[in-house]
């Protein structure tokens, strides 16, 4: 399995939240990935570079808040998150990195 640099810019990042930590406990790893990633993209992704097998992928858009800084106003980007949910038996640690 080769690892293709397309994937690297499919994944952006780990999610490493409260939340996310639980989704862990029932096999699903949560990812930041690009805007345009397909849930067949991010699958493909997820398998290739963690060498594991990908029963579904849940998408989510949060849409960027409005925020103050320094008493100007900021926009947050919008942000696309994937909840992977793996097979039986594969686990994927988050904290190494890749």
């Amino acid at each position: 399995m080769s690892k293709d640099p397309r994937h690297y810019d499919v994944i952006l990042s780990p999610v490493i939240t409260e939340k996310a930590t639980l989704a862990s406990e029932h096999n699903q790893v949560v990812f930041k990935v690009a805007r345009t990633a397909t849930k067949p993209q991010i699958a493909e992704a997820v398998e290739k570079l963690f060498d594991v097998k990908v029963l579904g992928v849940n998408t989510l858009v949060r849409k960027g808040k409005v925020k103050r800084f320094k008493g100007r106003l900021g926009q947050q980007s919008d942000v696309k998150k994937a909840v992977v949910t793996l097979a039986e038996g594969h686990t994927i640690d988050v904290t190494t990195g890749l």
